[in-house]
This record gives C-alpha cells, sequence and structure tokens, in this order.
C-alpha cells in the first residue's frame, strides 16, 4: 500500500472499543509499518464529535474520550492543506457524481489525488470507492 486516507469512521473504528472493524483496525496496522496517512481538513472535528457522541450515549467516559483524542493526534498522519482548495471543483464534482456528501467526497477526492487507499467504515463511501478504482480497506 503506497499511502492510506482514513476517514472519520475509520478513526472512531480503532478508537472506540465496539466500534473496532478490520478496515480500521487495518489502517492502524498501516500506520504501524510507516505507510504514509492523510486525512482532510475537517477530520479532527468529525473524529472529536464522534468522540462527544459516544460520550453523551455512555458507550465511553470523559475520559476516555480525552485519551482517545490525545492518542489519536500523536499519530503520523498529515492532514491534507489542499482539501478547501479543491471544494468549488474535484471534491464537489465528486460528491455529485457518487451521490455523497461533500464530508465523505473530500475523503474519496484525497485518496483519488494521493493515489491511496481508503480506510472507511461508511458503506456508501466504501461503494464509491470501489466505483471510482480506489482501494478501499475492508470494513
Amino acid at each position: 500500500m503506497k499511502a492510506v486516507v482514513i476517514d472519520g469512521s475509520a478513526a472512531l473504528g480503532f478508537l472506540i472499543p465496539d466500534e473496532q472493524a478490520p478496515g480500521a483496525l487495518a489502517a492502524l496496522d498501516a500506520l504501524d509499518d510507516g505507510v504514509p496517512a492523510f486525512v482532510t481538513a475537517h477530520w479532527r472535528l468529525e473524529v472529536a464529535n464522534g468522540l462527544l457522541t459516544a460520550e453523551r450515549r455512555k458507550r465511553i467516559t470523559q475520559a476516555d474520550a480525552s485519551e482517545a483524542l490525545q492518542a489519536l493526534f500523536s499519530l503520523p498522519i498529515e492532514i491534507d492543506e489542499e482539501t478547501a482548495r479543491h471544494v468549488a471543483g474535484a471534491i464537489t464534482g465528486v460528491a455529485r457524481q457518487y451521490r455523497l456528501t461533500v464530508y465523505d467526497a473530500a475523503y474519496l477526492e484525497l485518496a483519488m489525488r494521493r493515489g491511496a487507499t481508503l480506510a472507511t467504515g461508511d458503506a456508501a463511501l466504501a461503494k464509491a470507492a470501489k466505483a471510482a478504482g480506489v482501494r478501499v480497506l475492508p470494513a
């Protein structure tokens, strides 16, 4: 694998014990193996919101959420600074073509632009990625 794009669902999939999935754990293994990892500009907000939602639903504690954020932000993951520049063109086009939200299309566009594998737990995004010829880590 040349590189991996990790979406919010995949990150939550290796942070929240009851959401762990093979694709999410494979993304974490790729990081351990030194595979370059990329995320969109909104990724930290999405993951923090997912952790807060899990906390509010009593699936994790506040301490668990705080610890997960600290662990996540210490991983060798590069935030793609070009995401915003592609919103009006490529990202919106991908969203239209594959009937995705702009948020999800941003991950797909990033994987396409970087020639990367996509790690996602989102079925619609995984289906769109496969249709676009992007390799997807199993969910």
